[in-house]
């Protein structure tokens, strides 16, 4: 499996790493995994458990539903499918944290199965949240027989369904909020080594007890805080100095190295450095979205030029306009009146829009943008205007000047960093 092959690879002494891709919306993965068909590398893609569970998630996707749009898009970029690894992110009880405890695992059990039998091959176990009738803080050694459970669950599943391969999993408590933090930040303290090695520990103890420590080999990272993260409008940098003893917390098992989560708007020097520092995945998510929102907008900005106003798509106000009268996904996350809610609403390194994309309104003006693009020749001034790093691909004969071909390469400039830290062609993979 590709995976761990990385992982003996980079334990050998080769920095070699992998991004995870985690988003549901299918210009973003199309993005992704065109270029690692264009790069001849894999491509991991995740989907998390808010987007795609066993009743839909908010995506309205199934783990076998979003198998088979990443499946498509591969075969119409020409990927090969071994080249393309799936992967199921915080799964656990995630999703039903109001229910009691035992009522959110048995559907957590299920999430994990219907991953598994899906096919997933990468998948994380994360426990770490509190349910309704949990004394909080969670314990290392609550969270880790959760995950043992859901582990016992995802090897039998795997068994009866005749897998070739047995998934390799992810471990870890120390989880950032998903999508970024809730609140301004001020500092970040990384992960302390011995709270990494208490944690191994725990999980070990329970995998023992459950009877499936036959699988430890296969878990090949453990999510720790490497002090990196972002809000809405700030982002904190990578300091290696921050993490010198940490670093070394996973020296003695020989299939394990971390997993750094809210990795999003790092530059890439830091995210080079995270995975020479044994960082092995480090994640994505509302950073290309947010990529994403500057592409489309920046249509918008050229369509407001080039089409007659009773023909626009007036994406950006659709947006707004669907942001505002369903303000559930995003009024905990904006403070402030209402102009700094409005910025954020459109603009914050959160991302809280990217909740709205699959809405019918939304993507129905997305199409009409597109198509009305599609329709006419964009004169190269504009693009310069609005979207000058692709102007200059396109002059250079790199890319078309299609806007769906422009909005992609923007998502791509998320990924373009990623690529370039995790060294996947060093290994040949």
């Amino acid at each position: 499996m590709k995976l761990l092959e990385m992982v003996r690879a980079h334990k050998s002494g080769t920095p070699v790493g992998i991004a995870a891709v985690c988003s549901a919306h299918p210009l973003v993965l199309r993005a992704a995994i065109a270029k690692a068909a264009q790069d001849g590398t894999p491509v991991l893609i995740e989907a998390t458990s808010n987007q795609v569970d066993q009743f839909g998630g908010y995506t309205g996707m199934k783990p076998a539903d979003f198998r088979d749009l990443c499946l498509t898009i591969a075969a119409e970029e020409g990927l090969p499918r071994d080249l393309l690894i799936l992967g199921g992110d915080h799964l656990g009880p995630n999703r039903w944290q109001k229910e009691p405890a035992e009522q959110a695992m048995a559907k957590a059990l299920d999430l994990v199965a219907a991953y598994v039998a899906a096919g997933y091959e990468k998948i994380h176990l994360d426990c770490s949240m509190a349910c309704a009738d949990d004394t909080t803080p969670l314990s290392d050694e609550v969270v880790a027989e959760r995950a043992a459970r859901m582990l016992a669950v995802a090897e039998k599943t795997a068994s009866d369904a005749g897998l070739a391969h047995r998934p390799v999993y992810v471990i870890g408590t120390e989880v950032p909020v998903p999508g970024g933090a809730h609140e301004e930040l001020s500092d970040l303290e990384a992960t302390s080594p011995d709270a990494a090695r208490a944690t191994v520990a725990a999980h070990r103890r329970a995998f023992e007890a459950h009877g499936v420590l036959d699988a430890w080999d296969r878990v090949i990272a453990l999510v720790v805080q490497p002090a990196v993260e972002f809000d809405h409008l700030r982002v904190i940098q990578y300091d290696r100095s921050r993490t010198e003893e940490l670093r070394h917390a996973l020296d003695d098992e020989p299939t394990m190295l971390f997993e750094a989560h809210s990795t999003d708007y790092q530059l890439p020097e830091r995210l080079r450095e995270l995975v020479g520092d044994h960082w092995f995945v480090i994640k994505v998510g509302p950073g290309l979205t947010f990529n994403l929102r500057e592409g489309l907008f920046a249509l918008s900005h050229i369509e407001d030029e080039l089409v007659p106003a009773e023909r626009r798509s007036d994406l950006r106000s659709v947006v707004e306009s669907t942001m505002v009268a369903d303000p559930d996904r995003w009024s905990s996350y904006y403070e402030g009146d209402e102009d700094a809610q409005r910025i954020q609403r459109r603009y914050s390194y959160s991302d809280r829009l990217r909740y709205y994309l699959p809405d019918a309104a939304v993507e129905a003006a997305q199409e009409r943008l597109l198509d009305n693009l599609s329709a006419i020749t964009i004169p190269l001034p504009l693009i310069s205007q609005y979207l000058p790093v692709q102007y200059d691909r396109v002059m250079s004969g790199e890319l078309s000047s299609d806007p769906r071909a422009l909005v992609m390469d923007r998502v791509t400039d998320a990924l373009r960093p990623y690529a370039y830290a995790c060294n996947l062609q060093e290994v040949g993979a």
